[in-house]
């Protein structure tokens, strides 16, 4: 049996259809919670208070707090000044990824219980206890801040999260179906197998890669519509809940590995890819771990998909190939650094994830 294995499944408490972010005064009521502090951002927070009609009752002392757009320790640094000022017994996030994990973390270090309302599906953020860290000026901090504390609640509307900007949900469609390209070749490894737990996250992952193969291109347009469509009410709800799931039951073998590591790495040591939304640096990721691996029969198989849904493939394409080779040995030397890619059932090293970024770019240039 595995003595390392930390299972953290979700919030409390999940709830998604027209209508539900009407249910947050019973869980604040369960919660016993008075003082309640909203931490928003600017133009998703115009496009949600429409639905946040709670905000009105009289019983809550609402404070307000516009975060920077970074999940920073700066931010959770102002956040903790709010609460210990006010009094603040419970926080609820309103908005995307960064804030999602920037309440969580913050919820944590001045322990306070907290809920969030995402605004849009570009990642499982909202989902998972766990933070990735940036500085104020974009750089990726080049860790994650993990943490036992779970939201209390996580409740949204369809019709607000398909009001959002469709990139961001193209590349939350990225990041999902990571999560069985990073996960697969760790859980077939022989003495995982029969672990229970790590078997429902395969499951998952592999529930979640399926639908998003099958089905990306009808929620897609149906979102571009503005049609909160069954399509795109299951994608979605896969792209920031289940996609969570996954890692909350397969804890560090199942969370990422690679693509992840090298999203990570770009965001570091390439200032030019701040650009990029978490998921599209994911989807390059994908391939990056995939050329780690040998494994050009699945980049082939992916490619129509890649290019229905306008996914970096290469460095090149997304022109970030450094120059400077002294760039490249600092980012597969992050990445080599990290634990999670030494999971995987093969030999890393450093000279293997350098000449496959290579081997990558000559792969999709001959395209």
């Amino acid at each position: 049996m595995l003595t390392d294995l930390k299972v953290k499944v979700g919030p409390q408490f999940y709830r998604y259809h027209v209508g539900a972010i009407d249910f947050v005064p019973e869980i604040l009521q369960e919660f016993s919670a008075k003082n309640v502090l909203v931490v928003r951002g600017q133009r998703s927070f115009e496009k949600a208070e429409p639905f946040l009609s709670f905000l009105k009752k009289t019983e809550y002392n609402f404070q307000f707090f516009q975060y920077t757009g970074e999940c920073s320790y700066y931010g959770a640094e102002q956040i903790a000044k709010v609460v210990q000022e006010n009094q603040i017994d419970f926080i609820i996030g309103v908005g995307g990824g960064k804030l999602a994990d920037l309440v969580g973390y913050a919820a944590h270090t001045v322990n306070v219980n907290f809920g969030v309302i995402p605004t849009l599906a570009s990642n499982c953020a909202p989902w998972t206890p766990l933070a990735v860290m940036y500085k104020e000026n974009g750089e990726s901090e080049g860790k994650s801040e993990h943490f036992l504390r779970q939201a209390a609640f996580f409740i949204t509307d369809p019709e607000l999260v398909v009001d959002a900007p469709v990139n961001y949900f193209v590349a939350g469609l990225a990041d999902t179906i990571a999560k069985w390209y990073e996960s697969d070749a760790i859980l077939q490894q022989e003495h995982l197998k029969n672990e229970p737990f790590l078997q429902l996250a395969g499951y998952t992952s592999e529930l979640c890669k399926t639908a998003i193969l099958n089905d990306s291109a009808k929620a897609i347009a149906d979102m571009k519509a503005g049609k909160a469509t069954e399509e795109f009410i299951h994608l979605s709800e896969i792209v920031f809940a289940v996609a969570g799931l996954v890692g909350g039951l397969g804890d560090k073998y199942a969370r990422n590995a690679i693509a992840h590591a090298m999203h990570d790495g770009l965001s570091k040591y390439l200032p030019a890819s701040h650009h990029f939304l978490h998921g599209e640096k994911v989807a390059y990721g994908i391939f990056y771990q995939l050329a780690v691996e040998k494994k050009w029969e699945q980049i082939a198989a992916l490619i129509p998909f890649y290019r229905e849904l306008d996914l970096p493939m290469s460095l090149s394409q997304m022109k970030l190939l450094p120059e400077d080779e002294t760039v490249i040995d600092q980012i597969v030397t992050f990445v080599d650094s990290k634990e999670k890619v030494h999971l995987l059932p093969i030999p890393i090293t450093t000279d293997l994830l350098k000449e496959s970024i290579f081997e990558l770019e000559n792969y999709i240039n001959q395209e």
